[in-house]
This record gives structure tokens, C-alpha cells and sequence, in this order.
């Protein structure tokens, strides 16, 4: 690596999802069936083995590593490529990641259970304070129920006071490819950013697609961060279609360098860390005119700073 990195945006390879009381999938099985939610897997695995052949990345392993197993993976590829660490923003459930990485110093994750659950509060508060974790993550599009509803405030009001990052991900989500909700445009939280002007959130993916909604988001609330993780090929699906550089230098130009994040999204093995997504990022930051100070403070310093490492 040219310089020290920090990626922001990973996941810890884990056998069961983290359970949602109220999301998509379980409506889906529940109104469809579970043979049809198993047809839509299948659809959209195909989908990602083409674009994993794009990349030349091998074939996920059947089943993947346990959570420990993982991690001990991951801080080997974490002193092979001389990361300062890697944050997983999933891993299985708070208290199974928190037990996977502990051993290892340069790796931290996020707290990732249902903001609707009826203790969320108070599971945030434990990750946090006994698990040492250190933010906390949502995938909107999985849910069924809005996050402006007022249930949400004392979630909201909790990492206030423990001063920690939410990373809230909206727009299309593959798989298996769910491209509508009540959550799935991050001007969803327009009125919470403002109402908590104090918790830094975190839109993944530059957008996911919704690029004007971020930006008029980030314009309106300057608690709103960007992270740049992934391949984005969603703006495959935009007309006319932005390039990476262009996404780095929109918000390098609008917002400056210290609201964007790097991160890679890697996830299962035996792919591991995603090596290729730094470089195209770090070439398109380069191209985008980022000068050294704010490519470090992207790739570095902005992760650190908001995790409090």
C-alpha cells in the first residue's frame, strides 16, 4: 500500500444473518412462500457470480469460515497489506462479532441488531459500554416499519449520548435485489439528522444510487458523511452514468475531504480483503484532484476520527 489505510466498511463472514422481527424477507417468505424467497436467492446468486467473474474473484467457500475462524483470517490479511484496521459493520449478531475480533487489536466492529426490537436502546448500550463495539449499523431497505417513526428517538438519543457513528445503508440491495420500501432513500433522514445533529451518519456506497438525494441530504445536514465502499457498480444504472472519479470529486468539491470515508464492503473468503476496490478508488481520489492531505484524511484519518481510535 502507498500510504497507511483504514477500511471503514467490511463484513465478517457469519452462518446466520442477523434476525429482523419486521423485514422484507420474512414478508416476502410469508406472503410468497419460502420456495420462492429460495428461487430469488438462487436468481441473484447467479447475478453476483458474473460480476464476480468481471473482477476475476473466486467462487465463495461453501459454507464460509465461523466467525473466530474468520476473523484470524482477516487480521492476516490485515498485516499483509498493512492495514491500521478494518471495521466490520456485520458479523452475526453483536455479541458473536464482538467475540470473533477481541483477540485482535486492529479489528472493530459495529453493533447491528433490529432498531425496532423492543430493548434496542438498551442492546446499543451494552455493545457499546460491555462489548466494545463501536458504532452501529442499519441496513434501511430491509425494513418494514419507517426509521422517522418517534419509537426510534430514545434509539437515536442512546448514540447520541455514547457518541458513536451510525452507518445507515439505503438504496438497491443485492441481494436480493430490493429496490423499494418505506426506507429506501436517504432523504429519510432529513428530520433525524437535523434532530440529532450530534450522532455523525454515515450513507454508505456514495448513494447506492440515490445521488441527488445525498447530496441534497449532505447540503441540508452536515452530520451526514459519505462512505465510498464497493464496487458501485450502480452507476451502471444511472443516466448519465457518473464515473468514480467523477463521485470523488462531486463530493471532494461540495463537502471537502473530511465527510468522505473509504471503505471496500469485503466480505466472504477466500476473496478477503478487496485490494482491487482500494486501488480504483485511490486512482479515481487521484484523478478527482484530492491532494495528499485530504487523501489521507479519506483513507485514514475521517475512519478514525469518527470511531474514536
Amino acid at each position: 500500500m502507498p500510504f497507511k489505510i483504514f477500511d471503514f466498511h467490511a463484513h465478517l463472514p457469519a452462518p446466520e444473518p442477523v434476525a429482523l422481527s419486521r423485514s422484507w424477507p420474512r414478508a416476502f417468505k410469508h406472503r410468497y412462500g419460502e420456495e420462492k424467497w429460495g428461487m430469488l436467492k438462487k436468481r441473484w446468486r447467479e447475478r453476483q457470480r458474473s460480476w464476480w467473474n468481471i473482477y476475476g474473484f473466486p467462487e465463495p467457500e461453501e459454507p464460509q469460515p465461523p466467525p473466530r475462524e474468520a476473523a484470524d483470517r482477516y487480521a492476516m490479511e490485515v498485516e499483509r497489506h498493512g492495514l491500521i484496521g478494518i471495521a466490520f459493520l456485520t458479523g452475526g449478531g453483536n455479541e458473536t462479532l464482538a467475540k470473533a475480533i477481541q483477540p485482535y487489536p486492529r479489528l472493530h466492529g459495529l453493533a447491528h441488531h433490529d432498531p425496532f426490537g423492543p430493548n434496542a436502546p438498551e442492546e446499543l448500550a451494552f455493545a457499546v459500554k460491555e462489548l466494545g463495539l463501536r458504532g452501529y449499523k442499519i441496513i434501511a431497505p430491509l425494513l418494514i416499519d419507517k426509521l422517522t417513526d418517534p419509537k426510534l428517538d430514545k434509539l437515536w438519543q442512546t448514540c447520541a449520548d455514547l457518541k458513536i457513528p451510525v452507518v445507515i445503508h439505503f438504496g438497491p440491495l443485492n441481494p436480493p435485489g430490493i429496490v423499494s420500501g418505506a426506507n429506501i432513500d436517504p432523504l429519510t433522514l432529513h428530520d433525524i439528522a437535523k434532530g440529532f445533529p450530534e450522532i455523525a451518519f454515515v450513507v454508505p456506497h456514495f448513494g447506492t444510487g440515490y445521488l441527488r438525494e445525498l447530496l441534497h441530504l449532505m447540503w441540508s445536514c452536515e452530520n451526514v458523511y459519505v462512505d465510498t465502499s464497493g464496487s458501485n457498480r450502480w452507476a451502471r444504472y444511472m443516466w448519465p452514468q457518473p464515473t468514480l472519479k467523477d463521485l470523488f470529486r462531486l463530493f471532494y468539491e461540495l463537502f471537502g475531504a473530511e465527510r468522505i470515508i473509504f471503505g471496500t464492503d469485503s466480505s466472504h473468503f477466500p476473496r478477503g480483503w478487496v485490494e482491487p476496490y482500494f486501488w480504483e478508488q485511490y486512482r479515481a481520489a487521484l484523478e478527482a484532484g484530492i491532494p495528499e492531505e485530504g487523501i489521507e484524511k479519506v483513507f485514514r484519518e475521517n475512519a478514525l476520527q469518527l470511531l474514536h481510535l
